[in-house]
């Protein structure tokens, strides 16, 4: 590695570090590689570690015996490729920072007579367009009760329709389609709205009256509707003490963390108002360094597009910003101050965002931690394994195949990242495969996770992690199957048993044990999950072959059919004169018997 090291270019990149097992352990930036790689070792009288490194770099250094290294044009661009291989790589010793999410804004397009709130997570093209937020929860229900508190435009299409409405009648539109309101009455009524989006102290006040009356009048039901969006605004409208006489805009991130896990909170101002936070943790802290976890958190920030932006970053730290004032100036075409606050309004703001992020990491699941510790060193794992993928896949004589892949997340099923698949192979061994590689090429856009667990035995370990070697990413895998009497699962009731795979052992734990309970646990959600998806996908394909015995409704007529109608209960349910609207009079009536004699 030391001849490598020497032949290192003088130019901005990326370098990766690898194990004796070909592991990768750590991916870093550099403006010029040559001195930043070099500055890691002291090659007298060898090559060793430079004793000046902090415990976790000495340890990588320690580790590593190769060097891989890629040259790009620029810092600003060896700072983007550092973030989206640790994405999808998740090297040992680097943070991984969860895929931020764009963030839900409150448009409104001031270039129609009579503009209406919508929302949306991207930069709408044009100008004279106002943009609220961003709102990283509460979006909607703001956006929803804005239209039951004022007369606003209610559907996009309803003033093309010159005729007033069904919310006309309701007395929630005042029919600016008939004229009824001129375009300068209605921009009052949309200046009002406004400023109950800036002041969300306004609309919570409005709403807990009407779910006072609500209440009185003994709706209880809606009440309670009311008071759940109620609870879900009062997160935007954030109290402080803070005043500032400027219109200004911030974004504030500080970062803190513990020996458990870590976080990153965000805090908006926008017009010189805090108008919304954000916070998401991440885990590993024992690799936690500020400045590459800062500089990670706000590539991935504003890799994204967003419609407003600060005109200063402000961080709870004073970090190298080597590379990211470059990054700002190309991604958005100025310069953007980062600044770390030491006086005054700006300080205030700081220390709300640091002590936020103090109360949040006093928040845990200790117990769950506590278990999940303990399966990291009964398999020697090198992550304790906060999240973690498990996959199944489910088929009736290679008939509706599907795959389905479930996430377990800090001792909580994270049922909005589960993922169902349709597969194409014959056999097991290959379902899994093409399910495993669909997976992994999804790593750019969401990172892998701590570990991945199979239903199934040694050989699908095997496979997987030749896949995972193959495309470089750092992932271990179990796998969990019944124990083979014979050559086969043994089953019997109150005698079966699970054995748990990794590499070349096996582990036979006692059924009382609360490890082996967890991975059950874990696969059963998988199996769960993928019959489901399969007898949904069977009960389409049954109904899709019903279709096609019909004489003469081949694949054609079939598609048009079911895109027309939607779904084969409202096909089957149709009269003669509504599939005369799709398929000729012959085929129309045909079809209608075909069901009318199957009921």
């Amino acid at each position: 590695m030391q001849k490598r090291i020497t032949e290192l270019p003088a130019k901005p990149g990326v370098y990766q570090f690898f194990d004796d097992r070909g592991r990768l352990l750590y991916v870093g930036k550099a403006k010029v590689l040559k001195n930043r790689v070099k500055s890691y070792f002291r090659f007298t009288p060898s090559l060793r570690p430079n004793p000046d490194l902090g415990p976790r770099i000495h340890k990588m250094v320690s580790e590593a015996v190769k060097l891989d290294y890629i040259v790009v044009d620029s810092e600003e661009d060896a700072l983007i490729l550092e973030n989206s291989l640790i994405k999808q790589l998740g090297p040992k010793y680097n943070i991984l920072l969860r895929d931020d999410k764009t963030y839900p804004y409150i448009y409104i397009d001031y270039n129609t007579p009579f503009p209406r709130p919508e929302i949306t997570r991207k930069v709408i093209k044009g100008r004279n367009i106002s943009y609220f937020g961003p709102f990283p929860s509460g979006a909607r229900d703001m956006l929803d009760s804005l239209y039951k508190q004022f007369p606003l435009v209610q559907k996009k299409n309803c003033v093309k329709g010159n005729k007033a409405c069904l919310f006309y009648q309701m007395k929630k539109c005042l029919a600016p389609c008939e004229g009824k309101i001129t375009p300068a009455e209605y921009a009052k009524i949309v200046e009002e709205a406004v400023e109950h989006i800036k002041k969300p102290k306004l609309l919570l006040q409005k709403l807990e009256e009407k779910m006072a009356f609500l209440a009185e009048n003994e709706r209880f039901e809606e009440a309670i509707t009311m008071r759940e969006r109620i609870a879900k605004l009062q997160t935007i409208a954030i109290s402080s003490d803070i005043d500032m006489a400027k219109l200004v805009n911030y974004d504030i991130f500080a970062i803190d963390a513990n020996e458990l896990r870590g976080v990153v909170v965000k805090l908006f101002v926008r017009d010189g108002r805090i108008v919304s936070s954000s916070y998401s943790y991440f885990k590993h802290t024992q690799n936690f360094d500020k400045d590459e976890t800062y500089r990670q958190a706000l590539v991935e920030y504003y890799g994204m597009d967003i419609p407003v932006l600060g005109s200063e970053i402000l961080l709870a730290d004073g970090i190298d910003t080597q590379g990211l004032e470059e990054f700002f100036q190309k991604r958005f075409g100025k310069k953007i101050p980062l600044i770390h606050p030491q006086r005054g309004a700006k300080l205030r703001l700081i220390n709300m965002a640091k002590r936020n992020a103090g109360e949040l990491l006093k928040t845990s699941n200790k117990e769950d931690y506590s278990l999940l510790h303990k399966i990291k060193e009964l398999f020697a794992l090198e992550r304790t394994p906060y999240r973690i993928e498990c996959f199944d896949n489910s088929h009736m004589a290679g008939a509706a195949t599907v795959g389905a892949m479930i996430i377990y997340d800090e001792g909580r099923w994270d049922k909005r990242s589960y993922k169902r698949y349709h597969l194409h192979a014959k056999d097991e061994y290959h379902q899994m495969q093409e399910m495993l590689e669909r997976r992994i090429g999804s790593f750019d856009r969401e990172s892998p996770p701590d570990l991945w667990l199979l239903d199934g035995g040694d050989t699908l370990v095997k496979l997987a992690q030749s896949l995972l070697q193959k495309a470089g990413v750092n992932l271990e895998v179990l796998g969990i199957a019944k124990e083979k009497v014979d050559a086969k699962a043994h089953r019997a009731k109150g005698s079966a048993h699970d054995i748990v795979y990794k590499a070349q052992e096996d582990f036979k734990l006692k059924p009382t044990d609360k490890r082996l309970q967890l991975l059950q646990k874990l696969r059963d959600e998988a199996h769960r999950f993928a019959i489901t998806f399969h007898k949904q996908t069977k009960l389409k394909e049954d109904k899709k072959m019903s279709l096609l015995q019909i004489s003469g409704i081949g694949p054609a007529k079939s598609k048009k059919l079911i895109d027309y109608f939607g779904s084969f209960d409202k096909i089957k349910s149709a009269s003669i004169k509504e599939l005369r609207g799709v398929l000729s009079d012959a085929d129309a009536k045909k079809v209608h018997a075909h069901y009318t004699k199957e009921d």
